[in-house]
């Protein structure tokens, strides 16, 4: 559905003659990753405790508080190959631009006699857009958010921009610094990204797509940069430098 509302504005937006396509995408998981032992990941609507305690009885689900109710919670296995990244590329090279991986893709896995089947779960959606970023051989990979880039002690009147970095600077002495459920799995994606391509990735707000594929906003990582370099002083609003 996301899909078709993507393709249908940017067929508004783009050339008649431009070819555009939503694939859903199916994305490979271990079934014995360690992540189905630990459910993550908030779906669905809210429940109370006693139609949660049904499900959970019935339906074996796990819960657990998310506001003022329960919400069911389902692993997040880490993605470990996009099956239709083949057909993807194939498009791109045709001048297609192509909407997939929606939602972080369909998480399945292989069972006996390497039966594919669908799986309760999430894949984290920087993770798969890595995973595809460096299937389809991309430029750069770019990761459009709601904040203009990473920042140390965000929503501190300490807070930082990082202007670059290199994946080592980041990662794994700082990963304190970032929330588990928010920018952490872009710091992540961005680090893999750049460490097995020696390509940049970069994180920011989506109205600077245009000037982060320039390099003049947003947070780049990179194997070709030194150390960390900030945009801002402490608690100054983001000006890059």
């Amino acid at each position: 559905m996301i899909g078709y509302l993507i393709e249908q504005e940017l067929g508004n937006r783009l050339p008649f003659e431009k070819p555009l396509a939503s694939l859903l995408t199916m994305i490979e998981v271990d079934p014995d990753d360690p992540a189905f032992d630990i459910p993550t990941k908030p779906i669905g609507p809210e429940y109370t405790a006693v139609d949660a305690e049904r499900l959970h009885a019935e339906r074996g689900w796990t819960f657990k508080r998310d506001g003022d109710g329960l919400r069911r919670v389902v692993p997040s296995p880490a993605p470990l190959r996009i099956f239709e990244h083949r057909p993807i590329r194939w498009l791109l090279e045709r001048g297609a631009v192509v909407t997939c991986a929606g939602g972080g893709g369909i998480p399945t896995a292989y069972g006996p006699n390497r039966q594919l089947a669908g799986v309760d779960a999430v894949i984290d959606k920087d993770h798969a857009s890595g995973l595809l970023a460096r299937d389809i051989d991309a430029d750069m990979l770019i990761m459009a958010t709601d904040v203009p880039a990473v920042y140390f002690g965000f929503g501190t009147e300490a807070a930082q921009a990082i202007a670059q970095a290199s994946p080592d600077a980041l990662l794994p002495e700082h990963k304190h610094e970032f929330s588990e459920g928010s920018m952490l799995p872009k710091v992540i994606a961005a680090c893999d990204f750049a460490r097995a391509t020696g390509r940049v990735a970069a994180i920011g707000a989506l109205a600077d797509i245009d000037a982060m594929l320039a390099g003049t906003a947003g947070t780049r990582v990179s194997t070709e940069s030194e150390g960390m370099r900030f945009a801002s002083a402490p608690g100054a609003p983001y000006v890059r430098r």
